[in-house]
């Protein structure tokens, strides 16, 4: 992973380190949302859960006062619909998503409300963000992923702070961590602080090999009533076999990762039994890291957006695209206005 590339730094230069950082993997029921807030106050919210009103209602109840980016970890319903009044209240800079359009209602209102924000689309690619001190690894579909199927084209996020890790990966299935496996180097991925479990605790998620390069020590299954046996028995199983501690959220509402400075961190929850949190891993020292290829203090302006045609403008929230605006071609402004793809 020492070759991703600084896209944007979401970092407010000179301010002070003073709050600690925050995950919340939010109570949504069936579905994912997890509201990322760095120590500068800087805010990322991955997934939204199914429901509208009650993630509204969840970012009243966290005092959020702002977004600076959205990301679907692809479309299902059960994780955008959430995003639909975040992008409308809070109007972010970027929507992350897999560019792979919806076939939903869902996703189309959620295209118009980024459209009408101007929330700038951003494709997901082998990238890094710097969320003040704050550092998210994207983890991209690895290639050859079917174009159809929106699981196996989720988009993974890895946080990190100080000597803390978090992983989040969708709904993402066997054959995509698969191919994660062969692209990343184990200990690039590995040991996990805090996993959020992949699809709710599908049978066809989380897998032996993937875990033993994960290592997780706490896991985090985001769920609620549901007809498909979430979380499965073996998926559970596995992570005992991992020898991580569950949170569900279905038993404990929302469950809360904070994390000082360094590493050393907590995790607390809405409701029922408290589990024992495993502490922070105990990891090697990391190879010297290369120069990014832009410093970590500058304004958040990420590399203009590149897209063949029209579709994949769409598919990444983009468009309209009105002349000046990253990612306009003159190529795709068929009718010559200055607006491509209306």
């Amino acid at each position: 992973m020492r070759r991703f590339f600084t896209l944007a730094a979401l970092l407010l230069a000179g301010t002070s380190v003073a709050a600690p950082l925050t995950l919340r993997f939010l109570n949504v029921g069936q579905g994912d949302a997890v509201l990322i807030t760095s120590p500068e106050g800087k805010s990322v919210l991955y997934d939204g859960g199914r429901s509208e009103a009650r993630l509204q209602t969840l970012l009243r109840q966290y005092g959020v006062q702002g977004l600076d980016l959205v990301a679907a970890s692809h479309a299902d319903a059960d994780h955008i619909t959430g995003l639909i009044p975040a992008v409308t209240l809070f109007k972010p800079r970027f929507f992350l998503n897999n560019g792979i359009a919806g076939t939903t209602q869902t996703w189309q209102k959620l295209v118009a409300a980024a459209q009408k924000a101007r929330t700038q689309g951003l494709v997901a690619k082998d990238q890094v963000i710097n969320l003040g001190s704050v550092k998210l690894t994207v983890l991209a579909p690895p290639a050859g992923m079917p174009r159809n199927e929106q699981n196996l084209n989720s988009v993974g996020l890895l946080v990190e702070y100080g000597a803390f890790r978090a992983l989040m990966t969708g709904d993402s299935e066997t054959a995509e961590t698969a191919g994660w496996l062969k692209k990343y180097p184990a200990n690039s991925l590995g040991p996990i602080d805090v996993y959020k479990s992949i699809h709710h605790g599908a049978r066809n998620g989380d897998n032996a090999a993937w875990l033993k390069a994960v290592r997780p020590r706490n896991v985090v299954v985001s769920v609620g009533p549901n007809n498909y046996g979430h979380p499965t028995a073996e998926a559970l199983a596995l992570y005992r076999k991992a020898g991580a501690s569950v949170f569900r959220t279905d038993q404990q509402g929302t469950i809360t990762v904070t994390v000082q400075p360094g590493g050393k961190f907590t995790i607390t929850t809405e409701r029922g039994t408290p589990v024992p949190a495993n502490p922070p891993a105990t990891r090697t020292a990391p190879a010297a890291t290369p120069a990014p290829v832009r410093p970590a203090n500058i304004p958040p302006t990420p590399a203009a957006p590149y897209y063949r045609n029209c579709t994949e403008a769409r598919a990444a929230g983009a468009a309209p695209l009105h002349r000046g605006q990253p990612g306009y071609r003159p190529e795709m402004d068929r009718d010559g206005d200055g607006v491509a793809c209306e």
